[in-house]
């Protein structure tokens, strides 16, 4: 209903890509398995033959578009709620990241950033932001980067509206412009760069780019069908009925070519609410919406952001901790269980685990109303809460080099950074019914904690309930990533699960680079890089860098290093470098280790291969 990305994907090793952009619906009824699409006279469709999901991702972008990279620091922590009122309170809030010296690489600016009552207006209120190049100068200066909220919807009063709807450019409400006219897009970009871009924002949020939505009011929800066709005809009464679906697509497009036009130095990051097929290649990462506080959501979610990448969508994210937190008894969506908000310990441990998921997703950003959501609105340094968000914040930056090295594989390769385990595991029909449990790249297997153990929402303590969860690892060797523990696979385990840890496994065969402590995520390009190999099978991995955040690499300014593990040898090579970006470090400096074995080996890398032996490591 929000994000459409009509793609079936098979684990029998095809895949089917419908090209419609109207309300269509899957069925598996009495009649058997089929599509339907409404206004099609005839239906248009790829099939895509892998078998494995990585071939079959790979044709649907072949169809559907690349995705570029994003910026660097777009993969660090990324800070929002509802809502930050002014140009004070961005500062001190990254001031106090600084302060505690607590990683961070954005935040956000959420909705009404504009003038009094002028809905989407795209320039600052005056008052609260009365100097927004300063303000982003100041945020600069802390290393932190600003994204901000804007609409297609625009309030009548303001210059905006005055401008698109003296053109003709806005659609039958006298609200949303029409991202359907080439002119429109270039107009609605004019007045978000004049307004916005030109002092120094970053990023883009691009919130409801449905852009219609009928069914969000009454005590009730409706039926899942039922909503379908209320927005359905929400979205008739304004579009075409057979491209309902590509507004998202269109609006993503117009962002995606006006800041190309406009700079080449900084690459476009859009969060947005919708999708439809290839808006990935906009730059766009979607997020699943305004959802409630509840372990059931939680758990759903992962579901969620599975098959939402598995349609060869790589970006995708959520509201860490949710929106919605308490609960409304007039509005159904507003949902949530915990009407304490962050003073509730039930819904600091639901946080926690939703903060240890988001840790592990592609972006890592938390947001949401009722509550604030700083880490340090959870506790204080010594608390177990406060103390393991830390450690998740740290965790992410550690596994930088790896991240930034998966985002390079999905931009040259095609790869898929958030992973169902069919797609590494697709001949054991064990995984393909698992919601819970996904791959982060090629070496991590993720099994988020999804139920309550300590506490209940009121901060009602819960008794007797064991700290595990139960974990099916697929056939192979695996190592626990806390303990560095080996063990056989094919089976369910029951992991260590207390509330400082996230069941966390790497898979045998697997070498995972690793950053140096940072506060955000460039500030030591030159340090050195940790190499964990995970042995037991040979392995290969490819380090990828460049400069964080232009399109030079799409000119070759970038740099690769193969690294190879070979078991029988119990040797890991550092091979030659290829590639090259303005500011790479003349040399690298590598930490070698081996799970499970004593001692590291440090390299001192210049360009040429370099072999370190197991035997190495103890000298």
């Amino acid at each position: 209903m929000k994000a459409v990305v009509p793609v079936l994907v098979s684990t029998r090793g095809y895949g089917i890509l419908v090209d419609s952009y109207s309300y269509m619906t899957f069925h598996d009824d009495a009649f058997g398995s089929y599509l339907w699409t409404d206004v099609d006279e005839e239906m248009d469709y790829y099939v895509i033959y892998g078998p494995e999901f990585d071939q079959i991702i790979a044709g649907i972008r072949h169809l559907t578009g690349e995705a570029p990279m994003l910026p660097k620091w777009s993969y660090g922590y990324v800070q929002s709620k509802e809502r930050y009122i002014s140009q004070e309170e961005l500062i001190a809030t990254v001031q106090e990241y600084r302060d505690r010296s607590l990683p961070l690489d954005c935040i956000v600016l959420d909705w009404q950033s504009w003038p009094g009552s002028l809905w989407g207006q795209k320039t600052f209120d005056p008052e609260r932001f009365p100097d927004p190049s300063q303000m982003m100068h100041s945020l600069h200066a802390l290393n932190a980067k600003l994204m901000i909220s804007i609409w297609p919807i625009m309030g009548a009063g303001g210059d905006n509206h005055q401008e698109m709807s003296g053109r003709g450019f806005l659609l039958g409400n006298q609200a949303t412009y029409d991202a359907f006219r080439e002119e429109a897009r270039e107009l609605y970009w004019k007045q978000a760069d004049t307004g916005l871009f030109s002092h120094g924002i970053d990023a883009w949020w691009c919130d409801c780019t449905e852009p219609f939505e009928a069914d969000w009011k009454g005590a009730v929800k409706p039926e899942p069908e039922q909503r379908m066709l209320i927005n359905t005809a929400e979205s008739k009464r304004y579009l075409d009925p057979g491209v309902i679906n590509a507004y998202s697509l269109l609006h993503s497009k117009g962002i995606y070519e006006g800041q190309r036009a406009a700079t080449t130095g900084k690459r476009v990051v859009n969060l947005t609410r919708s999708a439809f097929a290839g808006q990935h290649r906009y730059g766009t990462i979607t997020w699943s919406g305004d959802i409630a506080a509840n372990w059931e959501t939680l758990r759903r979610q992962i579901a969620d952001g599975l098959n939402f990448c598995v349609t060869g969508s790589p970006y995708w994210t959520l509201d860490i901790g949710a929106f919605f937190v308490r609960k409304h008894k007039e509005q159904w969506f507003w949902n949530g269980d915990y009407d304490e908000g962050a003073a509730d310990l039930g819904y600091r441990e639901l946080y926690v685990r939703w903060f240890q998921l988001g840790a592990l997703l592609p972006m890592f950003r938390s947001h949401g109303t009722d509550t604030p959501r700083e880490v340090w609105q959870f506790g204080e340094e010594g608390e177990l809460v406060y103390d393991t968000l830390v450690k998740y914040l740290k965790l992410r930056y550690k596994l930088m080099p790896y991240i930034y090295s998966m985002a390079g594989a999905v931009a040259h390769r095609n790869d898929t950074m958030l992973r169902a385990l069919a797609f590494d595991y697709r001949e054991d029909v064990q995984v393909h019914s698992i919601g819970d449990q996904f791959m982060f790249g090629p070496a991590f297997l993720v099994a988020p904690v999804t139920a309550p153990m300590y506490y209940g929402p009121g901060s009602r303590e819960l008794q007797g309930i064991d700290k595990q969860r139960s974990v099916y690892l697929p056939a192979g060797e695996w190592y626990d990533y806390w303990s560095d523990e080996r063990m056989e696979g094919g089976l369910t385990i029951e992991a260590k699960a207390d509330l400082g840890t996230i069941p966390l496994f790497v898979r045998a065969g697997s070498i995972v680079p690793l950053g140096p402590d940072v506060q955000y995520a460039d500030e030591q390009p030159d340090a050195r890089i940790g190499l964990k190999v995970y042995a037991g099978k040979d392995a290969s991995f490819t380090l990828y860098e460049d400069e964080g955040d232009n399109y030079n690499y799409e000119n070759g300014s970038y740099a690769t290093i193969e690294l190879k593990w070979s078991e029988a040898d119990r040797t890991l090579t550092i091979g030659k470098r290829s590639g090259s970006y303005a500011g790479m470090p003349a040399a690298r400096a590598f930490a070698v280790e081996i799970a499970g074995i004593p001692g590291r080996c440090i390299v001192t890398y210049h360009r040429e291969a370099v072999a370190v032996r197991e035997e190495d490591l103890k000298s």
